[in-house]
This record gives C-alpha cells, structure tokens and sequence, in this order.
C-alpha cells in the first residue's frame, strides 16, 4: 500500500481518464463508431485502480472529519473501486458494446439492427409483430449477451469481496452512503400503499392507448404504451427542439449562445436507442444525444438529458474535479427528472405548446409514472438479492420475473435479469433522484408559483444550485433547499394526483 498518495495528482489524472472514457462512450453509442475501445483506456491510466489504492483512500476516508474533505474522499474512493471493478470487466463491456453494434434480428424476412429494434417495437400497431420483435430480441439477448453480462457481475462480486467488503450490495451502501436496506424499506411501503389503486388507475389507460386491458396485456406491449402515438398531435416533431429552446429562455439560458452545450439528435443505425447526456468535459463540453422514437418520448428524452446537460454545463469551472464529474448521481438525476416531468405539467403544455384540454392526457402521464416507479421498486428488491452474495446467480431468472412480473401486473421474461441491471445500484439513484425532484418541484412551485419555468429568477435559483455540481448529496440537497429528509414515501402522493 503506498504510503502516501498525492489527492491532486490523483485527482488530475482521474479527471483525465473520465474525459476519455466520456468521449469513446459518446462516440459509440451516438453510433459514430462499431468499437468501443476501453481497454487501451484502462491501461493507460492503470495506476489509478489498485487494491492499495481503494484501501488507502478508504482508511482517508475514515479518518477525515465531516465536511467537505470528506466528501472528496468518499467520491474517490468510489471511483477507485468502481474503477478497479471496470478494469476487472473492460473486456466484457467492450465486447458487449461491439456485439450489440452489430447484431441483427429478423422478423418475417425483414432485419433490423438489434439497437434499433426496441424504436421499431414501440412504433408497431400490431401486438403480436410487437411480441415477435420482442422475442426476436430476447433471443439474441440471451444467446449472445447475456453470458458476457454474468462474467462481468460475478466478477464485479468477487472484486467487491476480494477488496474486504461482505458483498458488492454491502460495498455500494458504503459508497454511496445510502441505508439500501432503508431505502428497500419506503420502496416496499410505497408498493404496498399503492397496490389498491394501481390496477384501476392503469386499466383505463391500457385500454385507451392498446385496446386491450392486463388480461391481454403482454410486456411486449409496454414500449407502445409509452410511445403513446394517441398524443402525438401534442408533441410535433417540429416544435421539439424550439419547446425545449424556449423553455431555457423562460429560465433566463440561451441554448444557443452555449458553445459548451452540443446537441446530437440525428438517427444512425448503431446508435443507442437509450438518450443519453455525456460530460465529456465539465463545465467546458457536453454532449446531449437523442434518439428520434417520435411524439411524448422525444420530448421526455430531450428535455431529461437536457436537465442533465443543463446541470453539467453551468457547473463552476472552479470547483474541484470530484465535487464536478463525482458525487451522487441522485442530485443530477434530480434536475433531470425536474425538467422531464414538465412534458406533463398542464400549465407548460398550455404555455409552451399550446395545448388547452390536456386533462386526459395528464392522466396517462401519471399512469405511466406509477408504472415505472412500481417497477423501479421491484427491481431494487430485485438487486438487494442479485448483489447480496446469499443467493446464486441460476436462481436470479425465477426470482427477477416473479418480482418485476408482480410488480407490474404482467408475465415478465426472464431473459432481461442481468441485463437490466445498472451498476452500482443505480435503480438507488433513480428512486432517490424521484423522490428528491419531488420535493425540489413543490419547493419551486411555491417559491415562483406554478409558471416556475418561465422565472428567470427560478433560473437563478436552478443555476445557483447547479453550479455545486455533486458537492452536495441528494440527502444534504434535500435539507438544504426544503430542509426535510429524502423519503421516497412522498411518491405516494405523487402518483395519487
């Protein structure tokens, strides 16, 4: 173990290695490039992840005082172990970025990129091409991709235990500070309290936008739901990029005069069919990258990573490397989540798009919500298993499809249990992040009344807190800008109307 380690050296090295990491994620999955080329990455900077490291950092960590040396610790000492699991598994993420670059699925003689066929999928009427598609691409999941997923989480459990931790579940709550097993807690009340009102409220909705109710519905059919191609009409495609535009210059931000800001929104056949915001440098470049699926779902893509875009761009220049690219991924979730959830805000739709009857329309949004947010509690409970060394990883389908499966109200498959898995219990964050623009929404909303969005002092107030970055967590933001706790039982609430 070194006796010694330079934080700023450290630091600057670190803050170099995220750029290039930053940069080759944006270039493959914005579908500019077939490779994902992170191992040469990881060599270059291999001095950074070590085992020495981690436990140096962490015996800092446990000797600093509270404050903000302490926080810097704890940043990087995530991203010390989190590094040190992403070397340990670079070469099944590359291979599994260059596979799903390539694949094809077919579907009654017609191919189609295996990235691109989820777009497709939620923009197909019929439900039974819809199942096709789907199990087209279940298929190829599990034949060529889910082998290289398993590799990469049992290797991450094995680093996590061989670094000292009881298991990488035990390991991330260290981390990231966050009681999971709390958090498990308030997700679990929150499904419990809304058990009684879920199906009632999602039927309906189902059955406008399907034509068909739980009885026929299929997971299949959920990419069309959201899709939602009923409310098109209210969100053209050429009134995207202006809506969003506009809603920045209501906040006092000229999107334009954002030299900082670059904005992806062509189609390309390997590119990801997940939106994505990359801070290849921040404040001084940041990439917005959307798909083009059509009406509510662009809109919703576009103005969630542009909360995160938003929030990275006006960071202080100044502030050290890990309060500007590290932290809790909770706060800037948060601002994306704030900004997304103005799709659905009756008082945007009428000013921004012009839109007067949006009632029904308001209703679905939060049928939709309710059903992710059921979801996302299932998938942590999920995880607080997959993660947490008691169970085997062959008793992870049966367990994943009962959970997500009840949670939702339908059969689910199985083949998405290692897939749909982000790392680091980042289903932690979004139900946080939830939680927390919750409270930050109500907080605006009092503060400059229900046109918040065109305040330019609501826009102060947003870019005075974005210009922390991540210095603060979603704990202390909480406290700071509402003074209460972060709980995700005002969810409840939230969904009830």
């Amino acid at each position: 173990m070194p006796t010694t380690l330079d934080l700023d050296s450290y630091a600057t090295q670190a803050e170099a290695f995220i750029g290039e990491m930053d940069r080759e994620y944006y270039e493959h999955f914005a579908g500019h490039k077939t490779e994902f080329e992170i191992e040469a990455i990881y060599e270059r900077h291999e001095s950074l992840f070590s085992r020495e490291v981690v436990e140096h950092l962490r015996e800092l960590r446990d000797a600093a005082p509270a404050g903000d040396e302490h926080r810097r610790l704890r940043y990087l000492l995530e991203l010390a172990a989190g590094g040190l699991i992403g070397r340990e598994t670079k070469e099944q993420e590359a291979e599994l970025a260059r596979r799903e670059a390539q694949l094809e699925i077919e579907v009654d003689g017609r191919r189609e990129a295996y990235r691109q066929a989820s777009i497709v999928q939620a923009n197909e009427p019929d439900p039974d091409r819809r199942y096709a598609i789907e199990r087209a691409r279940l298929d190829v999941l599990d034949a060529e991709l889910s082998p290289l997923h398993r590799i990469a989480i049992e290797r991450s459990h094995r680093v996590a235990t061989d670094l000292g931790w009881e298991s990488y579940r035990a390991m991330c709550a260290d981390l990231k500070c966050v009681d999971l097993a709390a958090l498990e807690r308030q997700t679990a009340a929150f499904s419990e309290a809304t058990s009684a009102t879920y199906r009632e409220t999602l039927e309906p909705q189902f059955q406008r936008q399907l034509g068909f109710g739980f009885d026929q519905l299929r997971r299949s059919d959920l990419s069309y739901f959201f899709r939602a191609p009923e409310w098109d009409a209210l969100f053209p495609e050429d009134k995207l990029m202006s809506a969003f535009e506009r809603t920045l210059a209501g906040l006092g931000i000229d999107l334009a005069a954002q030299t900082n800001v670059h904005l992806d929104t062509e189609q390309r056949p390997q590119k990801s069919p997940r939106a994505f915001c990359c801070p290849v440098g921040v404040p001084g470049e940041v990439y917005l990258v959307i798909p083009r699926v059509g009406g509510r779902d662009d809109f919703s893509a576009l103005f969630h990573e542009g909360g995160h875009t938003e929030h990275y761009a006006n960071v202080a220049a100044d502030l050290p490397f890990e309060f500007r690219y590290l932290g809790d991924n909770s706060v800037t979730e948060c601002f994306a989540f704030l900004l997304e959830h103005l799709v659905e805000d009756p008082t945007w739709l009428r000013e921004v798009l012009g839109a007067e009857d949006t009632a029904a329309y308001v209703e679905y949004a939060r049928a939709s919500k309710f059903l992710f947010l059921r979801r996302y509690a299932a998938k942590l409970s999920y995880e607080m298993q997959l993660h947490g060394g008691e169970r085997s990883l062959d008793e992870m389908p049966d367990l994943y499809a009962r959970l997500l499966g009840d949670a939702v109200g339908l059969s689910w498959p199985w083949e998405t249990c290692l897939a749909d898995v982000d790392d680091g219990f980042y289903a932690a964050n979004y139900l946080r992040a939830w939680a927390l623009e919750t409270n930050v929404r109500r907080h605006l909303r009092e503060r400059f009344g229900e046109r918040w969005f065109a305040e330019r002092e609501a826009g102060d107030f947003l870019r005075g807190l974005w210009r922390e970055g991540q210095r603060l967590d979603g704990d202390d933001l909480a406290a700071a800008v509402t003074g209460e706790q972060l709980d995700f039982g005002v969810m409840v609430a939230d969904v009830s109307g």
